[in-house]
């Protein structure tokens, strides 16, 4: 059975060692650039499997075939990931300068939620996410009031996926360590006005 993963909110945040998988799907608006795109590092052998009777838009040996060029490419959407990469090799210094800056950035929100009363971790801590970081308040009520503070001290985005609830606090690439920081001095003033 091949190991396919989806790695939308991974890909590009740290190196990634790709081998172990028959397929890696990643839509580029998390971390590389906007949406309407998505890069697939796909295996040969898998390419063999795919089934003849699919329409040729959904086959990716149509876009094997074609050097990923069958029909008109998202110009711009290349452009803005050229951009991106370029910031990503030039500027912060690849992927594993990347990394430490993500795991900097998620270790001050985890500080926060394991050294709080009110603030408490939603994933086992061996299974934590550098680009989600998700959290829970006491109750409803105290977590409607967080995020509505939240977004009057100009800090949003925070409220959790609509199939779960909570908070979650979204460290893509482009979040910077000072995003972060404010974020935290937020979580620590909330929770000493509690």
């Amino acid at each position: 059975i091949p190991l396919i993963s989806d790695m939308s909110s991974d890909f590009m945040s740290r190196p990634i060692d790709v081998k172990p998988f028959g397929l890696v799907y990643a839509g580029a608006q998390k971390n590389i650039g906007p949406s309407g795109i998505a890069m697939v590092i796909i295996r040969d052998d898998m390419l063999e499997r795919v089934p003849d009777n699919l329409p040729t838009m959904l086959k990716y040996t149509t876009y094997k075939d074609n050097r990923s060029l069958f029909n008109t490419p998202p110009t711009f959407a290349i452009y803005v990931i050229d951009l991106v990469l370029k910031w990503l090799e030039e500027t912060i210094g690849g992927l594993k300068e990347i990394e430490q800056i993500n795991k900097q950035k998620a270790s001050l929100i985890y500080d926060v939620i394991d050294n709080s009363d009110i603030y408490h971790g939603t994933t086992d801590v061996k299974s934590r996410s550098l680009m989600n970081v998700t959290f829970r308040l006491p109750d409803i009520k105290t977590e409607k009031r967080f995020l509505a503070e939240a977004t009057q001290n100009g800090l949003h985005g925070l409220k959790g996926h609509k199939s779960v609830g909570g908070c979650r606090a979204s460290l893509y690439n482009a979040i910077t360590i000072d995003s972060v920081t404010e974020l935290v001095a937020f979580m620590r003033e909330f929770e000493e006005e509690l």
